[in-house]
C-alpha cells in the first residue's frame, strides 16, 4: 500500500511560491466570494512520505460547480477552456535527513477573476490516488 500525501488546499487573495518551497500568502483562508469572483490564488501544501521520495506523482487541480462539472471559462481567443492545471511533483531525499522524515513540497497556482454564478464550487486536487477538495460560495456582492 503506498504511503498517503498530506495535502492542505488554501483559497487566499494571493500567493506567490519562493525557490525554497514556501509558499507567501495575503487575505489566506476565506470560503466566500463574490459572483463573479476577483482574481484569487490556491496555495497547494504537501507533505511528502519518506517512501515516496524520488516518485514522480502526477497531479491536476480543477475548479468544479456543486455538480461536479468542471467550470469552463471564455479563453481570450473565444475557445471554450476548463479551469485547471497539470502538473507532477517529485521530490529527492536531502542528505543527513533522519529516515521517516515527511518532506515539504508545495506550489500556488494565480487565478484570474471568473464569471461565476452564485453558487458553491470546490477546488479538486487529484495528486496520485488520492482526492483533495476545498470548497467555496460564490455570492452576489462581497
Amino acid at each position: 500500500m503506498v504511503s498517503p500525501i498530506d495535502v492542505q488546499l488554501i483559497l487566499c487573495d494571493a500567493a506567490v511560491s519562493d525557490p525554497s518551497g514556501k509558499v507567501h500568502m495575503l487575505g489566506a483562508g476565506w470560503s466566500v466570494t463574490g459572483a463573479p469572483s476577483a482574481p484569487h490564488a490556491v496555495a497547494v501544501l504537501l507533505g511528502i512520505p519518506w517512501d515516496r521520495a524520488d516518485e514522480r506523482i502526477p497531479l491536476r487541480l480543477e475548479l468544479r460547480d456543486d455538480d461536479g462539472h468542471p467550470v469552463e471559462i471564455l479563453t481570450p481567443g473565444d475557445d471554450i477552456a476548463a479551469v485547471n492545471h497539470a502538473g507532477s511533483v517529485e521530490i529527492g531525499r536531502p542528505s543527513g535527513l533522519a529516515a521517516g522524515t515527511t518532506l515539504d513540497a508545495a506550489f500556488s497556482l494565480s487565478v484570474p477573476a471568473l464569471s461565476l454564478k452564485p453558487g458553491r464550487y470546490h477546488w479538486r486536487l487529484e495528486i496520485g490516488d488520492q482526492v483533495v477538495t476545498k470548497s467555496f460560495t460564490a455570492r452576489t456582492g462581497r
